[in-house]
Formats: structure tokens, sequence, C-alpha cells
């Protein structure tokens, strides 16, 4: 069936989509838009992914609707699973997603949305923050098959061996560890095992999957949110999230090499400068190989590429002219600039851009 321009189904509804418009951005055409300007569109978009984009969104929407006050863009930050099948079933015009579309989704989109299928894009780079609230404890060295053995379950105290390994000028108590980890079919999830899986390959011994494996114990949380105010409210915690989303916590620097690397935006970038696109794909499909295992000095891999996924034809010319203009914004220098500022991500580069716009400048009306 073909993506229709619809309103939000009941359940997305009741999950309380975010209604939010707002300064500078392009038009339609990829004309910048004057400061004080607006444009000719009229409409609603709908949107639904991602939680680890929330802060870039809030940004996005607030500096895009000035320029086009006709418009009003939803997103309902439900998780990447949700809004990628949200999307496939017809139910959003975009969604946000922290993993590109597997095989059986990129066939999916075929039917959603025609021949050309789904369009995929980076829109938001950050790293993962491994979050910890350790009493007496505010730096902590942690290397990949450490990070494993303590989410697997397999590290139980925080004055184990190899946690002192890592970490042997600190004074570690004998706290019990809880591992706190997405209740729900997350991207940020299957990002992090894919690091582990990349890294400790001999200690996660699980299959990369949005769901956090159930037989490894631990504390479950819900979204993004969830992880961040269970570790932020239990001594002895640890967790992983967006980078934007962690606050005060104190966040882990990582093994990459001989090195313990902290997480920054520019570390981010390095990874996705280092790695390839999936290969089989159409020229619209913009989807990364991430370099985990990278030891590359000064790179830190637990990197979180969050995805734009739009249609290649919409059902009529509003649609198609509301999307470009929407995508286009969200991918430019000052989008990117507002998400930066707001979540910390890491923005696009000029070649990276360069290429996403020609993907959108693509996007038409269907038949």
């Amino acid at each position: 069936m073909k993506l229709k321009h619809l309103a939000p189904s009941a359940a997305i509804l009741a999950a309380g989509a975010l209604t939010l418009s707002a300064c500078g951005g392009t038009s339609a055409t990829g004309e910048e838009a004057s400061s004080g300007g607006d444009s000719d569109l009229q409409g609603t978009l709908t949107g639904i992914g991602a939680s680890s984009q929330k802060a870039a969104m809030d940004a996005w929407t607030a500096d895009f609707a000035a320029e086009n006050s006709g418009v009003t863009v939803n997103y309902s930050p439900d998780g990447s699973g949700a809004g990628r099948e949200q999307f496939l079933a017809g139910n959003a015009q975009f969604a946000g997603s922290d993993a590109h579309l597997d095989d059986d989704e990129v066939k999916q989109g075929e039917e959603a949305c025609g021949a050309d299928g789904a369009y995929e894009f980076p829109v938001y780079i950050s790293p993962i923050a491994v979050a910890f609230n350790v009493e007496g404890v505010d730096e902590l060295n942690l290397a990949p098959a450490t990070i494993a053995k303590i989410f697997k379950g397999e590290i139980s105290k925080w004055n184990d061996e190899a946690i002192k390994a890592d970490n042997p000028d600190a004074d570690l108590p004998d706290t019990k560890i809880t591992a706190v980890h997405r209740a729900d079919d997350s991207g940020t999830t299957e990002n992090f095992a894919e690091y582990l899986k990349a890294t400790a390959e001999k200690d996660w011994d699980a299959e990369v999957s949005g769901d956090f494996p159930k037989d490894f114990g631990g504390e479950a949380a819900q979204g993004t949110d969830g992880v961040v105010q269970t570790v932020s409210d239990t001594d002895g915690a640890i967790g992983y999230a967006d980078a934007s989303a962690v606050g005060s916590l104190s966040k882990a620097k990582v093994k990459v090499g001989e090195e313990y690397v902290e997480l920054s935006a520019d570390a981010a970038s390095k990874v996705v400068d280092a790695s390839d696109k999936v290969e089989g794909r159409t020229e619209g499909d913009l989807a990364f190989d991430l370099a985990r295992d990278t030891t590359e000095s000064g790179a830190y891999p637990i990197v979180l590429v969050s995805y734009h996924v739009v249609c290649s034809s919409y059902k009529d010319q509003e649609t198609v002219d509301m999307v470009k203009a929407w995508e286009k914004f969200v991918v430019s220098e000052e989008g990117q600039k507002s998400a930066a500022d707001s979540a910390g991500s890491a923005p696009l580069s000029d070649d990276l851009r360069s290429q996403i716009e020609t993907v959108i400048d693509s996007i038409k009306v269907e038949g």
C-alpha cells in the first residue's frame, strides 16, 4: 500500500504526541528563507520514533515554524522500533530511528512508499554515554570487556578486580552494581549492543538487537528518560543513554586502543568519518556500518547515528513540499547548529550534507 497523509492512530494519540512548531529554514525549493519571513506551506507532518532525538527535535521544530507558520510538526518519541513500524504502516510521514532499516524493512518500504521505497539518512550524531552513579566515584575508566560483563551480570560489585584493573588509582566501594537497560525496543540498545559485539564478542555473546537480552538480568526502564531517572535515583547504578539526556550524571571513559577516551561530539564524529555505507542499498539509502572497533586515537566508538526515514514519493505535492522543506532544514547548517547547541550532537560534515540534500531533492509525487 502507498503511504498516505494520515492523522495519527489512536495508539499514537494515546502516547501523547508532541505538537511542536517553530526559526529560520529552507523553502521546499531549497532556497534559504530570509529571517523573519514566512513560507506558503500549509499542513501537518507526523513523525514517530527515537527518543534520543527529542532535544534536537524540540530545537528543530522551534526553529522551523517561524518561517513556516502554516506547518505543524507532530513528533512522538515512542522509540525507534515503534517509529519504523508506524511509518511503514502508513501512520506517519517520517520516522526517527537510531538504527537503519534492516533488509526486511527495506522491502516493506517498497510497499509503503512505491517502487523506489523509503529513503533514510543521518540527521543526528551523538555519543551514547555510559552513565553511572556511585557515591564517592566521579571518574571511571572502562574497557569494552568490563562493560560487557557488567551489563551481562557477570560483574556485580564496584570493587571487582576487572574494574580495579581499569581504575588502579580509584577508591572503589563494595557497592552492588545495578545495571540499567532499556525495557522497550530501542535503537540506543541496538547501537550499544553492536559496539559490545564488535569490541568484546567473547563476553557479549548475544545477537545484536533493539531488545536487551532478557537472560542478562539487570534493571529495565522505559525509554531514555526512564534509564536516566533510574540511574540518578540509585546508588551503584550504571546505564547507557544518549549523551544529551544524562544531565549531571558522571560518564565513563571508554578504552580505545591503549587509551581511555572521553565522550564528546568531536570524538563521536571521528567514528562516522571512518565508517562505510551499508552495501547493496540504493542511492537514496544513506545507512552506515559504523566502525565500532576503531583504534583511532581520540575516537569514541559508542556512538549513535540517528536517521530520518521518509518516503521516496507521497500522494500529493503539498506533502512532498512540506517533507522537503522540513528535512532540508533539519540537515542544514542552521538546523545542525541548533541541535548541537541544545543536544550536544555532532554536526554533519559538508560532504554528507550534500549527499543528503540530493536524496531529499529527489522526493516526488507518486505515480
